[in-house]
Order: C-alpha cells, then sequence, then structure tokens
C-alpha cells in the first residue's frame, strides 16, 4: 500500500485525526508562541527557534501518536496526546535553552512557559 493510500485510510479510521488537522493545530500553536514569545521580549533567532520547535513539537507529537487509544479522552475533554502536548513543547524549548546557555529569568525562559500552557490549550481546543 502506498503512503498516500496508508495517510487517506488513517484519515478515515475513527480516533484519528487527518495530517491537515494536524498541521493546522501545530501552525496555530507555533502562531501563538511566536505572539506570546515577542510580547515577552525574546528576539531575532530565538524568537524563530521558539516558534519553529513550538511548531515541530506540536506536529511531532500529534503525527507520532495519532492512534484512537491516546486520542480518546481519558479524563472528560482530555486526551493523553492533549496532556503530553506541553511536556514536548516544555522538553523541546528547555534543550534548546539549555544548549543555548539562557540563563534563568530570560525572556526565552518565560516564553518557554508560554508556549507550553499555549500548547496545551490548541491541543485541548482544536483536536
Amino acid at each position: 500500500m502506498s503512503s498516500s493510500a496508508t495517510a487517506a485510510s488513517l484519515a478515515l479510521t475513527p480516533g484519528v485525526f487527518s495530517a491537515r488537522h494536524i498541521l493546522l493545530t501545530a501552525a496555530l500553536t507555533a502562531v501563538l508562541t511566536l505572539v506570546a514569545a515577542a510580547t515577552l521580549r525574546v528576539r531575532g533567532a530565538d524568537l524563530a527557534v521558539t516558534t519553529v520547535l513550538a511548531f515541530a513539537a506540536t506536529w511531532l507529537l500529534r503525527r507520532a501518536a495519532n492512534l484512537p487509544q491516546l486520542n480518546d479522552d481519558g479524563l472528560p475533554g482530555f486526551s493523553a496526546n492533549d496532556v503530553l502536548s506541553p511536556v514536548v513543547t516544555w522538553v523541546a524549548l528547555a534543550l534548546f535553552s539549555d544548549i543555548q546557555g539562557h540563563s534563568p529569568g530570560t525572556p526565552i525562559r518565560r516564553a518557554r512557559a508560554a508556549a507550553a500552557l499555549l500548547a496545551f490549550a490548541v491541543n485541548v481546543l482544536t483536536i
């Protein structure tokens, strides 16, 4: 079976989200993260990387774990993927921040917290 046929059959599987839906969810997370990080005075390359990592973390989690068991709401309104979304975002941004040597209290560290909260909210509300 070709990859496009597999993707099409997954989109029709109950409890599985389409690649387009996941892409739009990741894009919304990235846009909101960009706005929050800019508001918190993250600038230049740090702003771009923060935005890209928020997108990548959301997209990767939702694509890799796009299974009915992980998408079903274990708690009313919250799936395992919803709960994991801020964790994956936080870890991705923490790794970047630590590799870059950002000190505590810098804008990018605050933007990491905002991105994690936004990832959670977007995942709960859109998926």
